[in-house]
């Protein structure tokens, strides 16, 4: 099923009550500190992971536009915002990524969850709910990475690898290649912000070796419900390498389509795809899953 929304300017009726608190806390998992916002009690728990060069900030408006008692789980992942950084860039691995929520997870005994993962986070996303951990109910893949091997010519590696070394490199990053539409002053200083604070062995990782990883065997082991959401103006992960690199690989999942919008939609279209993942833990709810339409 594909659906597309036009309009992201107006909130989905009955969500951003704005009146919930958020906590943040430090949870420790193999080894490392994990900086972690939670808030809100009625399940499932979300649990978001966000893009290389965010943080839990990414998802701070997706998450004021759902219902005030969403309960949601918004770490940093290592390497980034407030969390643990290990030395070097070989510990960055999606299954490194991946045995820090599994462990979170568990740490915070959630009993259901749907993981809701943004580019970076929607790749280990995948390879998590490919391993089937206890509880989870569902999967939402924000523009995510493709499972395939990102493949690149040598200099454009090289650039992915210092785009985030300079306040600069980071403008250039956001104008050229990651939104289409403009971000609110405020939002642009946190973007810059958490791409520059990120480690430098995270900053790394992602381009010369974690965005090379082939997990595309593993998807057919996803056993839940899916939903993909895709900006039509994606430059990174566009609409249409998704629908040939993604897609193929998953069963059945529910494409949403957002007319207009770039890479960062967590940011750009906060709105709209807070209302597609109401929608699908809505469907959740009831029983019927993503796939039903």
């Amino acid at each position: 099923m594909t659906s597309t929304t036009q309009d992201d300017r107006r909130r989905p009726a009955g969500h951003g009550t704005g009146t919930s608190t958020s906590t943040s806390t430090t949870v420790h998992v193999n080894g490392l500190r994990l900086h972690v916002v939670e808030r809100g009690t009625r399940g499932p728990a979300l649990v978001f992971l966000h893009y290389w060069g965010g943080s839990a900030r990414t998802w701070a408006q997706v998450v004021d536009a759902l219902p005030a008692d969403q309960r949601c789980v918004l770490p940093d992942l290592r390497g980034w915002g407030a969390s643990e950084a290990p030395p070097g860039d070989d510990a960055y691995a999606l299954a490194d990524l991946g045995a820090d929520i599994a462990a979170l997870v568990g740490r915070l005994g959630l009993r259901r969850h749907v993981l809701v993962g943004h580019s970076m986070g929607g790749k280990v996303a995948q390879l998590l709910a490919a391993r089937r951990p206890p509880g989870l109910a569902g999967l939402v893949l924000v523009a995510p990475a493709p499972p395939g091997p990102l493949a690149l010519p040598p200099a454009a590696i090289e650039a992915m690898r210092t785009a985030y070394a300079t306040r600069d490199g980071v403008e250039a990053a956001i104008d050229h290649m990651l939104t289409a539409r403009t971000l609110a002053p405020a939002v642009r200083a946190q973007v810059i912000e958490d791409s520059l604070r990120g480690a430098p062995g995270a900053k790394s990782a992602w381009p010369t070796r974690t965005s090379r990883e082939d997990i595309r065997a593993a998807l057919d082991d996803i056993a839940v419900p899916v939903m993909v959401i895709a900006g039509t103006e994606d430059r990174v992960d566009s609409l249409a390498t998704l629908r040939t690199g993604l897609l193929p690989y998953l069963r059945d999942a529910d494409l949403r389509v957002l007319e207009g919008v770039g890479h960062l939609s967590p940011l750009e279209a906060p709105d709209a795809v807070a209302g597609c993942i109401a929608a699908f833990v809505a469907r959740l709810d009831a029983g019927t899953g993503a796939l039903s339409g």
